[in-house]
């Protein structure tokens, strides 16, 4: 897969966007995706080299079935331990070293797997002049998936840091990688984080 800013370099109009990078989702924990260990310092550098710029989304369950409509119910039913009647709130919480990176008022709660209709997350983009994402997170075939999708939609100029994004799958990883650089391509670029930080320019 060809990777880089094939659209040029960003500017000050760019954000970074990390979706659920929590405990909820590293090793050890019921939906703990092997990679998120892996892909983390690539995630911190982009946290930490633009740490105004940084923006963060959290995945919280429904505290009972009562509180999952529809196929949600069924899906929780089959994850009993996650809902918040019986999981630490510990889990919620974003990982350590991206934790102490978030900026106040950067970290945006959601339900469902889109960040984009329930949060305020797009308000408050626009309100600080974002137009550009560079998205990194897990996982690459649902949340980071949905996320990308609804970023595009509302037109804004999207990164995918695949060096900084991961999945509990291989197969559907790749596979949603090569949605985004090939059929997508018009809409969605794909770059490492070498080459991100490379080309993000900002006023001295």
């Amino acid at each position: 897969m060809r990777t880089g800013l094939k659209f040029g370099p960003l500017g000050e109009d760019a954000a970074h966007l990390c979706v659920d990078m929590q405990n909820l989702f590293a090793p050890g924990s019921p939906w703990g995706a092997p990679w998120v260990a892996r892909r983390l310092p690539a995630v911190t550098r982009l946290a930490s080299a633009r740490p105004g710029r940084s923006f963060f989304t959290r995945f919280i369950p429904p505290r009972s079935l009562t509180g999952a409509p529809g196929s949600w119910g069924r899906y929780y039913a089959a994850w009993p331990e996650i809902l918040r009647e019986t999981l630490s709130p510990d889990w919620l919480r974003l990982l350590p070293e991206l934790e102490a990176l978030a900026p106040a008022g950067h970290v945006f709660d959601k339900s469902v797997y889109s960040p984009w209709s329930q949060s305020g997350l797009h308000a408050a983009l626009r309100d600080k002049g974002v137009t550009t994402l560079v998205v990194s997170g897990s996982e690459t075939d649902i949340c980071v998936l949905a996320t990308v999708l609804g970023a595009v939609d509302r037109g804004y100029r999207v990164i995918v840091a695949v060096d900084a994004v991961c999945s509990s799958s291989d197969e559907t990883h790749d596979a949603v990688l090569g949605l985004f650089a090939g059929r997508m391509g018009q809409q969605i670029e794909v770059a490492t984080t070498d080459q991100v930080l490379a080309e993000w320019r900002v006023a001295s």
